[in-house]
């Protein structure tokens, strides 16, 4: 796999974890909303989570133009 096609590939997967981290972030916005609190927590313990993900898979695609 070519350095382009694998940081494209990084890239979109990163924009997945994004989407799925909005995702997580509403659901927590509603359940505060709804004042279930623990539901909430664990919609924004996902959302930390799914960031994360895309955090790292957008540095390992940076990392791939550094070579």
């Amino acid at each position: 796999m070519s350095i382009s096609n694998q940081a494209s590939g990084l890239h979109q997967q990163a924009a997945t974890d994004h989407e799925a981290a909005a995702k997580h972030h509403l659901n927590a916005s509603e359940s505060y909303h709804k004042n279930n609190v623990s539901e909430a927590k664990e919609s924004a313990k996902k959302a930390m989570e799914a960031c994360n993900s895309a955090q790292q898979k957008t540095q390992s695609a940076c990392n791939c133009h550094e070579k």
